[in-house]
């Protein structure tokens, strides 16, 4: 991404969680912002994000049952194909 080019929709999602945690480069948090600012479904997807961290608080591995934990790590390695 260089500076001029505004983010997808793909982008903001990969970045929700940085962006949550402060892990963004400023320049790169002020672009999601840009983004979110004109975009409603990206908005929805943060404040749905937001929701369920208040919610669930931290939740170490230890505190899942082994089912939940490979159940999780298999939807996450469908939300995108793994590097090569």
């Amino acid at each position: 991404m260089t500076p001029s080019s505004p983010l997808t929709c793909r982008q903001v999602v990969e970045m929700l969680t940085d962006y949550l945690e402060g892990a963004l480069a400023p320049s790169t948090a002020a672009a999601l912002e840009e983004h979110l600012a004109t975009c409603p479904g990206c908005s929805t997807y943060l404040a749905q994000i937001s929701h369920t961290v208040r919610l669930l608080g931290a939740v170490t591995p230890d505190e899942l049952p082994e089912s939940t934990q490979k159940g999780l790590v298999a939807a996450f390695r469908g939300l995108r194909p793994p590097k090569t």
